[in-house]
């Protein structure tokens, strides 16, 4: 055990922060939804259709930035570490270039949405909210690469810090704009998106006057501005941070659909899906910052090309992110009957809210799975496989069982949940048979 106790102290110093900020977001998601629907109903049902929507642009955006992590890792560790400022340079020009695909496709989803099938009364707010979180979407991705490349150094507690100011920026920007307090007016669902904008813009504001005035990032700084945008690098960072993103966004794509499909079943229905997203962002962002964790130090071994030690944390990872679930999943049992109740007054949704405490319970396993192996594949960068795999689990299998439990055999909401362990519990299995391949020892 003495391997597996020296990992798991350094995946707790790297993963804690990580989580922390994590949390941070969870937090305010939390926020976000009470303050919404203590606002109105109708602005909960509204919010829960185009976050799910957006989760799907905002994933797919963090999955391609997640791409530089492996390539400062493997730098740092063979401690090329100027070379590390010339790829975030490149780096922050990716992300700008992908920002501009995934506002594009946003935007013709915007032209479209009221072909999707959701209740009519709700366009009102959806169509403003919606446009607010598009114009915030290359400020996140910007911060993103900021926030990979400081964690690939092993320097998680930077993230963290400004993960949390901006979290608390979000959620004072909530009490102004959502209620219209402090002279400014009531705005509701509108408010808390210009909340979400106004924070992100402030995130990356401090990451970048960080990187180049503080002293820590001398080294890095010096070379990102003696490097220059080129094809090499270009290549690497959309060779890895691609199928990251299409994996990513295939399983958040999977979500969002079933959004769709929850959609067709009323306003109480999709109000009641809002409230459990929030609830299992719980388990999903903490197995995340584990892994994430995971995955900088399986890049840093793979700089030194042991294997062992690449299998060792990856394994120690899977380890911590079970007991992680352990802990969510008995805090969703016990809380079951009260959880709808904490963000709406609306019994009908409370009660629907509390049928979907069994289906969270039974996919927590196969989340975990998932994001722990996914991230190892990410640290020795061997993520094209991710896609095909993503594309199975997601729309092959859980997809169709979706629509076949919740309309076919009539049973509705809790049926289009039942689709998620399916396709979390797959995908996590063919995640780890590649990684175990990948890293066999000879």
């Amino acid at each position: 055990m003495k391997p597996y106790i020296r990992h798991y102290k350094e995946l707790a110093k790297l993963g804690l922060p990580i989580i922390i900020g994590q949390i941070g977001i969870i937090f305010v998601s939390f926020a976000d939804t009470f303050m919404v629907g203590r606002h109105g109903t109708d602005d909960l049902g509204a919010a829960g259709f185009v976050n799910n929507m957006f989760n799907l642009a905002i994933i797919f955006a963090t999955g391609f930035s997640y791409g530089l992590t492996p390539i400062v890792g493997k730098l740092f560790g063979r401690n090329k570490l100027k070379e590390i400022g010339g790829t975030l340079k490149n780096a922050l020009v990716a992300n700008s270039v992908i920002a501009i695909f995934i506002m594009l496709a946003m935007g013709i989803l915007y032209l479209n949405i009221e072909r999707l099938g959701q209740p009519q009364s709700l366009m009102g707010l959806i169509r403003p909210y919606y446009l607010v979180l598009l114009i915030s979407i290359p400020f996140i991705m910007l911060f993103n690469a900021f926030r990979q490349f400081a964690d690939g150094i092993t320097d998680t507690s930077t993230s963290m810090w400004i993960l949390l100011t901006g979290n608390v920026l979000n959620v004072a920007g909530n009490y102004i704009f959502i209620f219209g307090n402090c002279g400014m007016p009531e705005l509701g669902l509108l408010g808390a998106g210009i909340s979400t904008l106004l924070s992100r813009m402030a995130m990356l504001a401090i990451f970048m006057l960080l990187f180049f005035r503080s002293k820590r990032y001398r080294v890095y700084r010096q070379g990102f501005q003696s490097s220059t945008i080129n094809r090499n690098d270009q290549k690497l960072l959309n060779r890895i941070g691609l199928p990251v993103a299409l994996q990513m966004g295939m399983e958040t794509a999977s979500f969002s659909l079933a959004t769709i499909m929850v959609g067709w079943l009323g306003t109480a229905a999709l109000a009641a899906h809002q409230i459990m997203c929030t609830m299992s962002q719980l388990g999903f962002m903490m197995y995340y910052g584990m892994a994430a964790a995971v995955a900088v130090k399986v890049s840093y071994y793979n700089g030194c090309n042991d294997k062992r030690e690449i299998r060792q944390a990856a394994n120690a990872g899977f380890h911590l992110i079970l007991m992680m679930g352990v802990v969510a999943s008995l805090s969703i049992f016990l809380l079951r009957n009260h959880m709808g109740n904490i963000f709406t007054d609306n019994a009908e949704v409370a009660i629907l809210a509390a049928q979907l405490a069994i289906p969270f319970i039974i996919f927590q396993f196969g989340d975990g799975l998932q994001c722990n192996f996914s991230n190892a594949l990410r640290g020795i960068e061997d993520v094209k496989p991710v896609m095909l795999y993503a594309f199975i689990a997601y729309f092959i299998i859980s997809l169709p069982a979706g629509y076949m439990f919740g309309f076919v055999l009539d049973w509705g909401l809790p049926g289009v949940w039942m689709s998620f362990p399916f396709g979390l519990t797959s995908a996590g299995v063919m995640f780890y048979l590649r990684f175990r391949s990948r890293t066999h020892l000879q």
